[in-house]
């Protein structure tokens, strides 16, 4: 069985050590390191390098909104995913600007976390509506410009589909095609663009025209 390795990052030990019960309910899951600020977070991804990291936004020394845009700069296919106690969207918001994959709730169920987890991992995981339209307000507010790259008429649906917060199962059900083939117009689609996640794609399609205000607010 192939494992994830898992970096946790959060300067509370008790939240530590409930992450890592909850990891551990997953075989798959095989966490590597704990840390507690985002300085040690880089020091330990740029000798182990992790294939996920866990990382709590708000801790002393360096927070992880800064330690996930470094870590990103150095290894962008480092997945990340930000922990906080409440969704606080501005927060939220800059750290998948800054390159986070997607965010967890610290009072969630353990079985949603391992699900989104897997979601994560598989680069499945869909944004939030609310996400989705702060990303939307934020764009809005700058000039569109033609798109750089032709895109063809299915990557256009499954463009849109991933800007309405739809998961790959849903795009393939609505198109009437296989999560697997739904799976490798996405990867086709990050190449192409030069983006890592659904986050980046979004807002690349937006600023670039490739999909309407319109649709994602549908």
């Amino acid at each position: 069985m192939t494992h994830t390795r898992i970096l946790v990052v959060d300067d509370h030990a008790h939240a530590r050590e409930a992450i890592c019960d909850i990891l551990s309910m997953d075989t798959s899951f095989e966490v590597v390191g704990v840390v507690t600020n985002g300085l040690e977070a880089i020091e330990f991804t740029a000798q182990w390098l992790p294939d996920l990291i866990l990382m709590d936004i708000k801790m002393p020394g360096m927070d992880g909104l800064e330690a996930t845009q470094k870590i990103k700069l150095m290894f962008p296919y480092v997945k990340i995913v930000m922990i906080t106690v409440s969704v606080d969207l501005i927060y939220l918001l800059e750290a998948l600007k800054r390159g986070a994959q997607g965010y967890l709730l610290k009072n969630l169920a353990p079985s949603t976390w391992l699900q989104y987890l897997h979601s994560i991992i598989n680069e499945e995981a869909p944004l939030s509506r609310e996400v989705a339209y702060q990303i939307l307000k934020d764009v809005s507010l700058t000039e569109k410009k033609e798109p750089l790259v032709r895109i063809t008429a299915r990557e256009q649906d499954i463009l849109n589909g991933v800007a309405t917060g739809w998961t790959n199962k849903k795009i393939a059900d609505n198109y009437s095609i296989s999560e697997y083939t739904v799976k490798n117009h996405l990867k086709n689609i990050l190449q192409k663009l030069q983006v890592q996640n659904r986050v980046q794609l979004t807002r690349y399609a937006l600023e670039k025209g490739l999909i309407s205000d319109d649709y994602n607010r549908s």
